[in-house]
């Protein structure tokens, strides 16, 4: 390849980085010149800066061409490749795939927030495997691309189970929701839109202890994430003072995120009326809020009752932002389904926010999948199908009430001295033990029991067969210590 001397040092050194990928094909060296020269013909007509007449000088030898253009080039398109270091794992998943590599045949996982039944297997529910049975008879399915801001008529239904119909029905005009790729993908784009009409740097307040998500996900759009106080190591509880003064401290204009119901990692959630003190404070100080909501009807088993949060909220005149995720409470984890909402001030908002919606969504990811949203949307629209789904949710959600007396219940009869009310006082899939990260090693390298280094065990892990033997083990790495700090 011969390189003119009308080419710029950086479109020289492009050149030969593209060289370097056409040297590894697996063509004739013939056919590789003739591709390096294409190279050289494509950057002199796209060049801005010489006419478009190519000089000649010369000709070279194609090898020694080569030869003279890969000495002068200082890097190559693989080098930038070998200095990148190697990433954490995600403290979550990573320690799934720890449990899934060990052998001990004692092994249990209280690590990853997804459902199991009594025998430890994932459970499809049977409403959701009805609702795709309907699908398949219905001639007017396809495979088409969703629109932008995906089904619609999914969107209505998502969104009135959340807001309530009353809600829905008097604001809808005002609303501007989108499908979203579930939970996380609600907040991503939430957060993009934040960033891009707040500015970036606009300090997003979320609890301490949050989702690992919620913080790579905010600094991801260039938001600034501060955190306030939320549970307290001391008393294994909901720090409500904590959080007020944290709050009241926050600048004016700031981004305040809350959990709908069934905070995660803790299940510790304000009283109705500290929601409602919360809710009067946020309005003096004038902050945003973004409700994120993952657990609605799998909390307490009832879906009106989990979204009391939210709708009290939006009755006292926030215009709250709702990240909603179909995750836990339909069991559609792999099926990436949940919605983005903005509640705005009327319908010019609307339409302003959701061209805005639009075209971050374009740029994401295009459109979202159909057939989770095909799913929620069969079940919602179908009464019978509704009424066995909620039936359903609060079977989980009992299942997990179970397990939380059974597991306290077991520790006591272990000879655990260590009052532990406050698991049975949380909420939703999680208990937030106040075993310290020492404990948690200690559970793991043990007794091979998987879960984060927090202390929070996912009950909907233990089972009647396995439970006594968790309990065990928790008392043998508790005994003697303190659960709080």
């Amino acid at each position: 390849m011969v390189l003119p001397w009308w080419l710029s040092k950086h479109d020289a050194n492009q050149l030969i980085q593209f060289y370097h990928k056409i040297k590894n094909l697996q063509h004739s060296m013939q056919t590789k010149m003739k591709l390096c020269n294409s190279l050289v013909l494509f950057a002199a007509l796209c060049s801005t800066s010489h006419a478009f007449t190519i000089p000649t000088k010369p000709n070279l030898s194609a090898r020694s061409a080569v030869d003279i253009s890969l000495a002068s080039a200082t890097t190559s398109a693989s080098n930038y490749l070998s200095s990148i270091p190697l990433g954490p794992p995600d403290a979550i998943l990573g320690i799934a795939a720890d449990f899934r590599e060990c052998t001990s045949p004692d092994k249990v996982n209280v690590c990853v927030g997804a459902y199991r039944d009594e025998n430890g297997k994932p459970w499809v529910l049977p409403s959701v495997k009805e609702a795709e049975s309907l699908m398949m008879k219905d001639p007017s399915q396809n495979k088409e691309y969703a629109p932008i801001t995906g089904d619609l008529a999914f969107v209505d239904l998502a969104l009135k189970f959340a807001y309530g119909s009353e809600i829905f029905e008097n604001s809808s005009e005002r609303i501007a929701g989108v499908q979203a790729l579930s939970g996380t993908g609600a907040c991503r784009v939430g957060g993009a839109f934040l960033s891009k009409f707040l500015g970036e740097g606009t300090k997003i307040y979320v609890p301490d202890p949050t989702w690992g998500n919620h913080i790579g996900i905010f600094n991801s759009v260039g938001l600034d994430v501060q955190k306030y106080r939320y549970f307290s190591r001391s008393t294994n509880g909901l720090d409500f003072e904590g959080m007020k003064e944290d709050l009241i401290n926050a600048p004016a204009g700031s981004v305040v995120l809350l959990h709908a119901c069934a905070h995660n990692p803790t299940g510790c959630d304000p009283c109705h009326e500290q929601w409602k003190e919360l809710s009067t404070l946020i309005k003096e100080k004038d902050l945003h809020v973004f409700f994120d909501s993952a657990y609605q009807g799998f909390a307490s088993g009832d879906a009106e009752a989990d979204a009391f949060a939210l709708r009290y909220f939006v009755n006292e005149g926030h215009n709250v932002l709702l990240a909603q995720s179909f995750a836990k409470n339909f069991g559609l984890y792999g099926e990436r389904c949940g919605t983005l909402s903005f509640l705005c001030g009327n319908s010019d908002e609307k339409a302003a926010v959701m061209s805005q919606l639009k075209l971050i969504i374009r740029a994401m990811y295009s459109s979202p999948p159909i057939h989770g949203a095909s799913i929620v949307k069969t079940v919602l629209s179908d009464d019978d199908l509704s009424k066995q789904y909620y039936e359903e949710c609060a079977f989980m959600a009992d299942r997990i009430g179970s397990m939380r007396k059974l597991l306290v219940q077991k520790l006591a009869e272990k000879g655990s001295t260590h009052d532990w009310s406050h698991i049975t006082d949380q909420i939703g899939m999680f208990a937030f033990t106040g075993m310290s990260k020492e404990m948690c090693d200690e559970l793991t390298e043990k007794y091979f029991i998987f879960l984060t280094k927090d202390g929070r065990i996912s009950l909907a892990g233990l089972n009647e067969g396995n439970v006594e033997y968790v309990a065990g083990a928790v008392h043998a790495v508790t005994d003697g210590k303190s659960l709080t700090q």
